[in-house]
């Protein structure tokens, strides 16, 4: 492709992102697939350029305001082109005339942003950063002083993290026939399964995903499922599973032994999920759609499983490198009626916990009032609960504290909470004499 019908590219891609209502993931999977003939550089050049627009949506957004024009997809990409790829207004010119050629107002935007620089000192705090104004204050309070480098770091495209199944191969492997493959993969810091690839490749130069020996999962989520530490044969369950992620991780770790239950209230996730299940030569779990955190199907398995992993639906603050147009979609229910449907789960999910069972309650969230603080408040609420310390849940590699808090700064990974939680087991019945 030229450099032009890569713009063009970009520029459809873009419109079909702002468009849409679901994910930049799923509608770039669908673009692609609409487009074969694509080879893999023009693919990556195409996603780059993408996810820097997605990325730096309000200053370009706050500069094409400052010189009163449109904030179209086209001149968001050309202010791009201009203040971060540094292009001049010719370059840019020459660009677009093998498509469709600049307007007369376009080329007189590019000649006012000449000599300007993406960051401008007039701009307000949330637009340098990136941050939406609803997530403004709760990242504010949760990271202090640190608050800018937190936010800076969510703007850095993250790397490929791949989970090995234990049940088809082993890490050792699969960097071998990686790094044969030309591919630059090395094994992740902390997750003993982890694969990284630092390089953007399409998908289907990765073999072992579609035999089930790979799958695609950043390191902080694997070391979520880890942190329930589910052993052959015990009953688990995967409370609010989506397509089985985290599910996957739980079964292999199981040595498929035992039984695990995947739980969601979307049908259509939990059958993804199974086919997942079955690729991955998974034969120990099963899928249960629920009407409700509160479904019967809780009820009537009320203290059956040794472990239980609710992974609550949360504002996705920790994911904002990962998926850029996620912050830019506030919560349908606001903070506040992600926090009240948090507790409902959480309530609801800890009654399949048996007595000495452990409960894992996890986020994709970097916000105090979905993490530390509805814990705390699940504590008060359910006194025979205990946390389990980082250092016991994990002593291999998790570090001192309660709970597990990753970040893209800090870690590498992306935004993650996970509190292990313990059920008070039951104290056994004295013998009549001794009492």
């Amino acid at each position: 492709m030229t450099p032009a019908a890569r713009l063009q590219a970009t520029l459809d891609l873009l419109s079909d992102v702002e468009s849409a209502q679901r994910p930049a993931d799923a509608v770039t999977s669908a673009f692609f697939r609409a487009r074969r003939h694509f080879d893999d550089s023009d693919r990556g050049a195409v996603l780059v350029q993408l996810y820097a627009l997605l990325r730096h949506r309000a200053r370009l957004g706050w500069w094409l305001a400052r010189l009163a024009r449109g904030d179209t997809p086209r001149n968001r990409l050309l202010v791009w082109m201009v203040l971060a790829e540094g292009k001049t207004p010719d370059q840019i010119k020459r660009l677009f005339e093998e498509a469709e050629a600049l307007t007369d107002p376009e080329q007189a935007l590019l000649v006012k942003l000449k000599g300007c620089t993406l960051v401008h000192p007039a701009m307000p705090e949330e637009v340098r950063l990136e941050c939406p104004t609803w997530a403004l204050a709760p990242l504010r309070r949760r990271f202090g002083e640190v608050f800018g480098d937190e936010m800076a770091a969510t703007l850095t495209p993250p790397p490929l993290d791949l989970r090995v199944n234990p049940i088809k191969s082993t890490r050792e492997a699969l960097v071998r026939e990686l790094k044969a493959l030309g591919l630059p993969a090395e094994a992740t810091r902390l997750s003993p399964y982890g694969i990284r690839l630092t390089e953007r490749l399409s998908l289907a130069r990765l073999p072992g995903l579609k035999s089930g020996e790979i799958e695609i999962q950043d390191e902080g989520s694997q070391l979520v499922a880890l942190l329930l530490d589910a052993k052959p044969g015990e009953r688990v369950v995967d409370f609010c599973a989506g397509a089985g992620g985290k599910t996957l991780a739980i079964a292999a770790q199981m040595k498929n032994k035992g039984h695990v239950v995947a739980c969601d209230i979307n049908e259509a996730r939990l059958k993804r999920c199974a086919e997942r299940l079955r690729s991955a030569g998974i034969h120990n779990a099963e899928t249960r759609v629920l009407a409700s955190e509160t479904d019967r199907w809780v009820k009537r398995h009320k203290g059956g499983f040794d472990r239980v992993l609710i992974d609550a639906p949360c504002s996705g603050t920790g994911t904002w490198r990962r998926n850029p147009d996620a912050r830019w979609r506030a919560p349908d229910l606001g903070v506040d009626g992600l926090v009240a449907l948090q507790s409902r789960i959480f309530a609801s999910a800890a009654r399949l916990v048996k007595p000495g069972g452990r409960l894992v309650y996890a986020t994709c969230s970097m916000l105090c009032e979905e993490n530390e603080e509805q814990v705390a408040a699940f504590l008060v609420a359910h006194p025979a609960f205990f946390v389990v310390p980082l250092r016991e849940a994990a002593p291999l590699w998790a570090g001192d504290g309660a709970y597990l808090s990753l970040t893209p700064l800090r870690h590498e990974t992306d935004g993650f909470f996970a509190a292990v939680l313990q059920r008070e087991a039951v104290a056994p019945a004295l013998p009549q004499d001794s009492a």
